[in-house]
């Protein structure tokens, strides 16, 4: 059945859903028309808005570019490669390879959400150089992984509400992740989709009449050619000693930040272990700058639309559009059902806010004082946005902007099997939130 529901869905996405840059423009025009009808601001309000916010996540789209060009950089490296090479051989046929990338996916995005979205998509890479599959699934079966990442260690709503002095404290003081995180009814939804997803990719796969193969010969790696040596320069570009004079110093920060410190993982500090591993690991600087230049390929499409997706934002936020979507959602809700309508409405506004603390910071002070008032858990509304964060993005392209530019596909090539994963795991999620 569900092989059969998604042939028609893939064919609707690859005809009617646009390159990612063209989203992100029709985005723009309707929160724009959307803050001038329902919120009366005008026109000018709105280009300033706009214009304000352009920029506004300036530091994020650096941080996004270097978890690509960081992690491609260490997957491309000569023992992660081998390492790929001895997981992706476990994969026994297409059914294998997909199951496997799923799982791979899901438990790295658990860990950390930049980490989940550069492993899975190179390791799919590395299964389609062995395994014959169809590769748009294989790509997408390691992009439906990354919904688990607000349920996750590195969800950042539950890591905001579990930090002192944070901007809802005085309301509802600090929440630890036992209440978020590990609490029961999360972690039964996260095992839940370990095990739905992966068996929805599976059924999903398709016929062989039907599958799109790509030739293993475009995915494999450009061979090695002879070092030569004719001046001082050439020396030290591959000079081991000099990579590992700054490459292990890069490491042993890392230590002490983790156990001495007692520091924790957040987006600069997977870059930076993603960048001082492949520093050691590619050996020479040589070889790092030849994986660097592949790897800033594929970085066109996060340069370009996250600015965009800035000024999206700060028309939601400013001109007051995202807290009303939230406010007419939950407006009907019961004690029983507002978790579910704070789920529907972050996975909403998270289509034009796609940022977990910044949708936080949007929607909190509309779902808190309607828990409070109804006397919900604080901490299950809490995860019912962050789900809701995460659950569109199988839907919204922004984040897959990286998975695509190491796989070397469009968003329309791999969105029709994430919307079938849309709707199921929706569901689920939705379950979990109302009866868990």
């Amino acid at each position: 059945m569900l092989k059969a529901l998604s042939r028609p869905a893939v064919k609707l996405v690859e005809r009617y859903l646009p390159d990612p840059y063209i989203f992100v423009l029709l985005l723009t025009v309707i929160a724009a028309v959307a803050a001038i009808a329902v919120e009366r601001q005008t026109p000018l309000a709105v280009m300033r808005m706009w214009g304000d916010g352009f920029w506004g996540l300036l530091t994020f789209s650096m941080q996004m570019l270097l978890v690509l060009v960081t992690g491609f950089m260490l997957a491309s490296s000569p023992p992660v490669k081998k390492l790929l090479q001895r997981l992706a051989a476990l994969a026994k046929g297409p059914g294998g390879a997909i199951l496997l990338v799923t799982y791979v996916s899901l438990a790295a995005s658990w860990i950390n959400w930049g980490f989940g979205l550069v492993v899975g998509a190179l390791f799919a890479k590395e299964l389609a150089r062995l395994v014959k599959v169809d590769y748009r699934l294989l790509v997408a079966s390691a992009y439906s992984g990354f919904v688990v990442w607000h349920g996750g260690l590195a969800g950042s709503i539950p890591l905001t509400i579990a930090t002192d002095g944070h901007f809802s404290a005085d309301q509802i003081g600090v929440v630890g992740t036992g209440s978020t995180i590990f609490a029961f009814f999360n972690l039964a939804i996260v095992v839940c989709l370990f095990i739905v997803i992966p068996l929805v990719n599976r059924l999903m796969l398709p016929d062989d009449k039907e599958s799109v193969y790509v030739d293993p010969k475009l995915l494999a790696d450009d061979e090695e050619t002879r070092v030569r040596i004719h001046r001082p320069a050439d020396r030290l570009e591959n000079s081991t000693t000099l990579a590992w004079l700054v490459g292990i110093p890069g490491l042993l920060f890392l230590l002490d930040h983790f156990l001495l410190r007692g520091g924790g993982l957040n987006l600069n500090i997977v870059n930076f272990l993603f960048l001082f591993l492949a520093i050691v690991l590619h050996r020479t600087p040589r070889s790092l700058l030849t994986s660097l230049n592949e790897a800033i390929k594929g970085g066109a499409g996060i340069v370009i639309q996250f600015p965009f997706y800035a000024g999206i934002m700060a028309i939601m936020v400013q001109s007051g559009l995202a807290a009303s979507m939230s406010e007419a959602l939950v407006s009907f809700a019961t004690e029983t059902s507002l978790p579910f309508w704070s789920f529907i409405s972050a996975g909403i506004v998270n289509l034009f806010v796609p940022s977990g603390g910044g949708q936080w910071a949007v929607q909190a002070p509309v779902m808190l004082p309607a828990a409070e008032a109804l006397g919900v858990d604080v901490s299950r509304v809490a995860m019912a946005v962050a789900w809701g964060d995460a659950w569109t993005n199988l839907l919204q392209p922004f984040w897959a902007l990286p998975v695509l530019a190491i796989a070397g596909l469009k968003a329309k090539d791999i969105m029709g099997f994430c919307l079938i994963q849309l709707f199921i795991t929706g569901a689920v999620i939705a379950i979990g939130l109302t009866w868990f």
